[in-house]
């Protein structure tokens, strides 16, 4: 029996994307254009319990393996706080926006007892202002709970450059942070890790993440299709117009001669889920390398009550952060690996960035 040339093709597509190993393992570098140079900490018990009192003596902090003289920014968790709160309602996202509905009272408890001023975006192919900065968490919140599906977009990248660019007009005395919801993956953007990170280190950002893995997202929805035994197509047969799709839609073929074959064949689904974790293997994890990177947190959940945790957990660590600053000794172009810990403290755990990039060669600081 003759092989069939479609058949032929996605299978010879869903191979291909097995038989990908991951990207290149460096990772992308964080740039500074000035000589001082930031280092947002947090030190926890093992149990998880953040710590807040220690002074600039109990650290050790080295740049290239050389001791620094760092300083502990003073009552840090006290200063105001711009956050920009970043919902991803495209993609992968818009099955997600059900567990969004109640986060209101969480973002108020992120937040704390100081001044602050909260913006909404929501992204897809575009990144769009849903609420502009504002003090008013009730808004934020009717905000985030009427939020809509987008298309298939998720460009985690653009939506940060965005958000950053709205951080920039901030008052320089306030906080400057965000909150990312959305897949690990990202589709499509044009701004690229480095641009992103260095148009968030000129604006001196945290940012925290809390991720869906995409990979897994798209074969639940798979496999609930996979197993059941009845799947319906459109009215006049599988691969024609279904006269419901609303106007304008656009249509991939392909994709549509896919699923209307697994709907005969399926395993073909197999090879499709296959074919999904190739693609997310060729992929980095970008909200987690951007929280890293920028000194914030990264959590995956699964469920709207894993994501109220890893709310909970950030509430406890954004106020009780340290924020460490030093003038690099032996200034030189290129990547800098940095090192922190605690003298005398074996029981307690840091969290911190470990490396910036420095764009220029500048003369050492003053010895003082």
């Amino acid at each position: 029996m003759k092989s069939h040339p479609l058949i032929m093709l996605l299978c010879a597509t869903a191979a291909l994307a097995q038989s990908q190993g991951p990207l290149g393992s460096q990772s992308p570098m964080l740039k500074t254009p000035t000589t001082l140079v930031l280092v947002p900490a947090l030190v926890e018990t093992r149990s998880g319990e953040p710590v807040f009192t220690l002074t600039a003596k109990d650290f050790v902090l080295t740049d290239d393996g050389i001791d620094q003289k760092a300083m502990v920014e003073e009552d840090n968790g006290s200063q105001p706080l711009a956050l920009v709160i970043a919902v991803e309602t495209g993609g992968a996202g818009a099955r997600q926006l059900g567990k969004y509905r109640n986060l209101g009272p969480l973002i108020e408890a992120v937040i704390g007892n100081v001044q602050h001023k909260v913006a909404l975006v929501g992204f897809d192919s575009q990144s769009t202002l849903l609420q502009d900065f504002t003090p008013n968490l009730n808004a934020v919140g009717d905000a985030i709970h009427d939020l809509t599906p987008g298309d298939r977009g998720a460009r985690i990248l653009d939506s940060l450059r965005f958000s950053v660019d709205l951080l920039r007009k901030q008052p320089p005395a306030y906080r400057r942070a965000i909150l990312v919801i959305g897949e690990t993956v990202d589709h499509g953007s044009r701004t690229t890790l480095d641009e992103a990170l260095h148009s968030i280190s000129d604006t001196n950002t945290a940012i925290y993440s809390l991720a869906f893995s995409s990979a897994k997202s798209e074969i639940a929805n798979e496999s609930s299709q996979m197993f059941q035994s009845s799947t319906p197509g459109p009215p006049k047969g599988c691969m024609s117009k279904d006269p419901n799709a609303a106007p304008g839609s656009s249509e991939n073929r392909l994709e549509q001669a896919f699923d209307c074959l697994s709907l005969l064949a399926p395993p073909l689904r197999v090879a499709k889920m296959a074919a999904i974790l190739g693609e997310d293997g060729l992929r980095r994890n970008v909200p987690e390398n951007v929280a890293q990177l920028t000194g914030g947190e990264f959590f995956k959940f699964n469920d709207a009550r894993s994501l109220e945790r890893d709310m909970l957990a950030i509430s406890h660590h954004l106020p009780n952060r340290y924020v460490l600053s030093f003038y690099p000794l032996a200034p030189h172009p290129g990547f800098h690996a940095i090192g922190l810990r605690l003298k005398d403290y074996p029981n307690l755990v840091v969290h911190a960035r470990d490396g910036y990039w420095a764009d220029i060669e500048t003369q050492p600081a003053a010895a003082q």
